[in-house]
């Protein structure tokens, strides 16, 4: 039963990412997706409430697919908080990469900033717990009270930094999306050091990097 499950929610998934993919639009309603489908109205309901939820369970999935590739390598689960971030990063966006035309579907399709932020809403919960476990503390930081603050604002800093990392994803037309990397790469380090209280040279590296961009788009 279980099996049968998963492999409905998996059917879904295909048929919807091949119709919108191949149309440009949503179904015009769940019983004609179900129907092209081939199943019942209501076996979709048994996964989803909405074209909306599976394009959030788009994300989410692909969080949970990054973390079990990463769950399985012995060098990450041996890496510190800073290397397991980084290998996120890379590892997730190679995910969003492989299946790019879905992702910039749904973005896109929900221009409106609010409910784009609304599909990204499961992401965002997996993310943030994912950073709070790698219980990342402000090393250097000297009074309690200010790094208590520090550490209770990591994973909502984090997240809005992989938000402005996806919205330069988007629009990164190099090859490979090697301007991506270097972004990840810079960012990664600066936000480190910022909890180590010693920002000047890799903000000034990440500062000097974002205004060659946005010049040369200008």
């Amino acid at each position: 039963m279980e099996v049968q499950k998963i492999n409905t929610r998996d059917v879904i998934l295909e048929n919807y990412t091949n119709y919108v993919l191949t149309h440009n639009e949503k179904p015009k309603s769940v019983y004609a997706f179900a129907a092209e489908s081939k199943m019942e109205e209501a076996e979709f309901y048994e996964y989803f409430n909405s074209f909306k939820a599976i394009d959030s369970a788009v994300f989410v999935d692909l969080f949970k697919n990054t973390h079990t590739l990463l769950s399985d390598n012995e060098e990450f689960q041996e890496g510190d908080a800073k290397h397991k971030l980084l290998s996120f990063y890379f590892t997730f966006f190679e995910m969003l990469t492989a299946n790019r035309s879905l992702v910039m579907y749904i973005l896109k399709e929900n221009e409106n900033k609010m409910k784009t932020l609304k599909t990204l809403d499961g992401l965002k919960e997996e993310y943030t717990n994912f950073v709070e476990s790698l219980d990342i503390k402000s090393i250097d930081m000297i009074i309690d009270n200010v790094a208590s603050i520090v550490d209770k604002g990591v994973a909502k800093v984090s997240y809005g930094q992989l938000l402005f990392t996806l919205k330069f994803w988007m629009n990164d037309t190099s090859p490979s999306f090697e301007k991506t990397d270097v972004l990840i790469e810079k960012s990664m380090h600066a936000g480190f050091e910022v909890l180590n209280t010693k920002p000047l040279n890799t903000f000034v590296s990440l500062g000097k990097f974002l205004w060659k961009e946005r010049m040369g788009k200008n």
